[in-house]
């Protein structure tokens, strides 16, 4: 289900708009003030959908910590820069980079404020 800048739910046609840069600086103000250092919102998902798009901000120093993705997934880096550790693996990404996410733990650190839109191709 897409969300409007606020967070509301927008009916599910495949058109709907979501202003990213809206949501994005409301997430990261949300998650910078959080005890938990981060907030997210879906915004794209819907029944039957094999996609699903989160926003995701992380304050500075915050871990996401290790997990495995439920499908093939990429982290889109719009804010901020972070590491993404996979095995012994580590890429640092900054505003505009994007990596592919392999199928195995991985885990995100943000190296300042950053956000992210993770996207899950789901099977």
């Amino acid at each position: 289900m897409l969300r409007d800048a606020a967070g509301r739910a927008c009916d599910d046609r495949l058109m709907d708009v979501a202003s990213i840069d809206e949501l994005a600086a409301d997430l990261l103000a949300k998650a910078v003030s959080a005890e938990s250092g981060r907030s997210s919102v879906t915004v794209y998902s819907r029944a039957g959908a094999r996609l699903r798009q989160t926003l995701t901000a992380l304050a500075a120093g915050r871990v996401m910590g290790e997990h495995k993705s439920p499908g093939d997934a990429s982290v889109h880096c719009l804010r901020g820069r972070v590491l993404v550790r996979a095995g012994d693996t580590q890429v640092e990404l900054g505003p505009g980079d994007l990596v592919a996410v392999p199928p195995q733990r991985h885990d995100v650190e943000a190296l300042e404020a950053s956000v992210l839109l993770l996207t899950v191709a789901l099977h």
